[in-house]
């Protein structure tokens, strides 16, 4: 297989590449749920290793780059840097107080609070199937939360706290791609995803300060999680997605992204035998109709 990047979607299939992005970033919530370190921890380790093979390619290929990002770009690449740092430790902590079905399909709701953030601040045009969308899956989030809650069989010792904060790792991921969407069109990818990183490695480091938690006294398998959570669904599973980017429509790579929730809930009864409840299944089902109904909308 040759070596040249722009070659790869011709020796490849776009769709293959795709599928393996999607089964990678389905590891996520159960590398996260593996480890016995605090959330933060977890969160902050995931970004710094992911952020650290970039920095040499970034200093040797776009030093130039980098001199010609102004204040008002900078001042957008911190704020969409400190919402991801947010958006991971929200969903990271979520995962310890409700099911991985419902936290990784909660947080993939992110396209619908890009999609009214647009329309709210961007003044984007939203057509009555994307509205539809967010209508159905506002109805799927409380059939997940309020049918387990009131029918007594919620998995996860606080569901209704846990699918909160998975909630608020969606609006915050929302926040971070509208903060960041203008910004993309000026500054190259490379120096683009440095910056961000940066400033969301440094806000989760003060998290794990204010939490007064530890960094370095963990036992090699929580390393190799680290590092896997790194490697999978970060390096391998989002430069997938980008690469896709490039030969399929953006509306086929969110709708293929709904299989994020269905791998990991299957991996989730596979490794921790946990098996969602009937109310999450229906109102996940509901939910993910609703994104894919707001992402074609668009």
């Amino acid at each position: 297989m040759t070596a040249d990047p722009a070659a790869f979607g011709e020796e490849v299939p776009p769709a293959a590449g795709l599928a393996v992005a999607v089964v990678a970033v389905s590891t996520g919530a159960i590398l996260v749920r593996a480890s016995t370190a605090p959330s933060a921890v977890a969160a902050f380790y995931r970004v710094l290793f992911t952020t650290l093979p970039l920095v040499p390619l970034a200093v040797w290929r776009y030093r130039s780059a980098f001199a010609r990002i102004g204040p008002r770009d900078l001042l957008f690449a911190t704020l969409s840097g400190l919402a991801l740092a947010v958006h991971f430790a929200t969903w990271f902590e979520s995962l310890s107080w409700t099911s991985i079905a419902a936290s990784v399909t909660l947080v993939q709701s992110q396209p619908l609070f890009v999609a009214v953030g647009a329309w709210l601040l961007l003044e984007e045009r939203l057509s009555g199937r994307a509205v539809g969308g967010v209508l159905v899956a506002v109805a799927g989030m409380a059939t997940m939360s309020l049918g387990d809650f009131l029918g007594g069989t919620a998995v996860g010792p606080r569901p209704l706290f846990g699918n909160a904060l998975a909630v608020l790792g969606a609006l915050t991921a929302a926040a971070y791609v509208l903060a960041g969407r203008s910004l993309r069109q000026r500054v190259p990818l490379v120096p683009y995803v440095v910056i961000v990183y940066g400033v969301c490695t440094a806000a989760l480091f003060g998290v794990v300060v204010a939490q007064d938690a530890p960094l370095f006294d963990y036992p090699a398998r929580e390393w190799l999680l680290f590092v896997g959570l790194a490697l999978g669904p970060g390096l391998l599973g989002h430069t997938l997605i980008n690469w896709a980017l490039a030969h399929l429509e953006s509306s086929v790579v969110s709708v293929s992204l709904l299989g994020e929730p269905v791998g990991a809930t299957i991996l989730a009864l596979a490794v921790f035998s946990e098996f969602p409840t009937p109310f999450t299944v229906l109102g996940g089902a509901v939910v993910l109709i609703g994104i894919a109904l707001t992402a074609s909308g668009r």
